[in-house]
């Protein structure tokens, strides 16, 4: 399967994260940690906006008008279970206002943050179940940060609203997917309600633990860590991601990229291709070039997937 295009949506408003954490208490020097060494510096987020627009727009660029026909399955992959009161069924209104009312849709929320790889290789093995090359599936990431535990993991990552739309393809040339893995640790169902002790835990094992689902993805794809040109990442703290390079034995930052960690935060499961996205428009990516896509879901869920450019 390839990712045949992928679009985004940023909102146009921003908020600084030190008023985002000072509107929930941080004491000042750790909002000085989040900004400093976290790397945080404003996240989008446009309350006057609502997730059907968000994703909506999300999708504009994908070009689907006039091959609206095609797109057979709609995914929304979610980090978070509810989005909207019921009955609002936010999914159903997008594809409503894409065209797209007969597609079969539905939702994925199993891996939280990473639920958006997941909803790639899912999409990409109902097309090949399908066996028609002329059928699509949109993958929809992205959402609200509505309510405190939606804005801000604690020491974590700070939550933006920017939104991705990716258009799998069974075949095809432009991003191609070379490989996938994933595993769950459930000790740590808990996520951000664990106890100080399973906190400490989690920390310990992060770096190690996304490292090795890395270095699976590699393993599956046949290639090497070498043959990597490019770390595609969840938007998640700075250092994290230096002791992850760590653990990968790779040195320096120079194939990790992180460009717009300070600008939009992290955007939950639409990360990975926000900077996809990114990457291609600064050349940082050729023909051939193979990267990796990561994310952790909270729960605790660790996800890699290789492309081919």
């Amino acid at each position: 399967m390839s990712l045949e295009a992928v679009s985004s949506h940023i909102p146009s408003r921003r908020v600084r994260v030190s008023e985002y954490l000072r509107r929930y208490g941080f004491s000042e020097k750790r909002i000085d940690m989040h900004i400093r060494y976290f790397g945080f510096g404003e996240v989008p987020c446009d309350p006057d906006e609502g997730p059907v627009a968000q994703l909506v727009a999300a999708a504009a660029g994908l070009g689907l008008r006039g091959r609206e026909h095609r797109v057979r399955y709609v995914l929304h992959a979610r980090t978070m279970p509810v989005t909207a009161p019921y009955p609002v069924n936010p999914l159903r209104r997008v594809c409503e206002e894409l065209g797209l009312a007969d597609s079969t849709a539905f939702t994925l929320t199993q891996h939280a943050c990473a639920s958006s790889l997941l909803a790639v290789q899912l999409a990409g093995q109902l097309l090949a179940d399908d066996g028609d090359p002329d059928a699509r599936a949109l993958v929809l990431a992205g959402e609200k940060t509505f309510t405190s535990a939606a804005q801000v993991i604690a020491d974590t990552g700070v939550m933006g609203e920017g939104a991705a739309a990716i258009l799998v393809a069974p075949r095809g040339g432009r991003d191609r997917v070379l490989g996938y893995a994933t595993h769950t640790l459930g000790e740590f169902h808990s996520a951000p309600w664990s106890d100080e002790a399973t906190s400490a835990r989690f920390n310990q094992i992060y770096p190690k633990a996304l490292a090795e689902v890395m270095l699976a993805a590699v393993e599956t794809a046949g290639l090497t860590l070498d043959d990597i040109t490019l770390v595609l990442p969840h938007n998640v703290n700075r250092m994290s991601w230096l002791r992850v390079l760590r653990h990968l034995g790779i040195q320096g930052n120079g194939r990790l990229f992180l460009d717009n960690l300070a600008t939009l935060g992290h955007c939950f499961g639409a990360d990975a291709f926000i900077n996809l996205q990114s990457a291609r428009a600064q050349g940082r990516l050729r023909t051939g070039d193979r990267s990796i896509m990561t994310a952790v879901g909270l729960g605790a869920t660790f996800s890699a997937m290789v492309l081919q450019h």
